[in-house]
């Protein structure tokens, strides 16, 4: 496949044995159809485990497997050892950048402004005081995420949190407005706000169509309602997180911005949604990036990785 050519056939891998299993599913389907809009022979495949079927003759497998498996470096190491290209970032970046943990030790380590924390062991209780936020380190799309605004919800959240992973990240509260940035490459997309009903943008927030009788939404302003100089500002600290993690392909970068006006990375996601309700493709579209041009950049990108990176 040369340089500005549309690969002639994809794999499309979706699903995955993660929590995220039926967002995944959403994702693929509106990327095959994309894809296969611009004359691409598409292969949809339901990835269960690590032995899902893929033919010697595709171009390039799009990775559409959010969370655990998919973005965590498993299922790039399984197609690097198949000699198999495929979209997003290599395997040590994905592995970092989903661990919670490791990606807040790479903030501090480059400077990116990021909430006050500690690590604990599940079973154990956190010196930091509430109001704080318990996440498992290995999870996505808030999956066993909990605020704790009152010291009598401190067990309840730890043992939720405790669900999915032994260790927690523990971090300080930060009272203002979620922001979320999209990254193509270089590229800073328009600022999303997510104003949720409800006060979180949680699991069943992000994808109501999911769960419809959650009653569950949020409003996305996009471009957020902020002055021109603090969003230079945000979208550049978005970017050196993006960096900070080895990132070079795409991703999206979930930013709060505080009741004083100062920004904190939270964490940065490397297969982010591509549903219907998503929000990378929603500050694509406003940056003029169609989806199908969208789904074009992340595999161009993802080729431009590989030949840097010789393989």
């Amino acid at each position: 496949m040369k340089k500005g050519e549309l690969p002639k056939k994809v794999a499309v891998l979706m699903g995955g044995p993660g929590s995220e299993r039926n967002v995944s599913l959403a994702t693929g389907a509106g990327v095959s159809k994309a894809l296969r809009s611009l004359g691409i022979e598409v292969v949809d495949v339901d990835v269960r485990n690590e032995n899902f079927p893929l033919t010697k003759d595709v171009d390039i497998a799009f990775n559409c497997i959010h969370g655990t498996f998919g973005e965590d470096g498993q299922l790039q190491k399984i197609l690097e050892d198949r000699g198999v290209a495929y979209t997003g970032d290599g395997v040590e970046s994905s592995r970092i950048a989903f661990d919670k943990i490791l990606s807040k030790e790479k903030f501090l380590e480059r400077g990116v402004v990021t909430p006050e924390s500690e690590v604990i062991e599940a079973g154990r209780r956190p010196k930091m005081s509430v109001p704080l936020v318990v996440k498992p380190a290995r999870q996505g799309s808030t999956v066993g995420i909990v605020i704790v605004k009152q010291a009598s919800e401190l067990d309840s959240a730890l043992n939720e949190a405790a669900k999915y992973d032994r260790k927690l990240l523990i971090e300080k509260f930060v009272s203002g407005r979620e922001l979320t940035i999209g990254i193509l490459g270089d590229q800073a997309l328009p600022i999303i706000e997510i104003i949720p009903k409800g006060g979180f943008y949680d699991f069943n927030t992000k994808y109501p169509f999911l769960n419809p009788q959650a009653g569950a939404s949020a409003q996305h302003v996009c471009p957020a309602k902020i002055d021109s100089s603090l969003t230079k500002k945000i979208q550049e600290l978005a970017l050196a997180a993006f960096r900070a993690l080895g990132l070079v392909v795409y991703g999206r970068v979930d930013v709060l911005l505080s009741d004083e006006g100062k920004p904190f990375v939270l964490e940065v996601n490397t297969i982010p949604g591509m549903t219907e309700a998503s929000l990378l493709p929603e500050a694509a579209a406003v940056a003029g990036i169609n989806y199908p041009d969208l789904c074009v950049r992340i595999i161009e990108l993802s080729r431009t990785r590989r030949e840097r990176a010789g393989q």
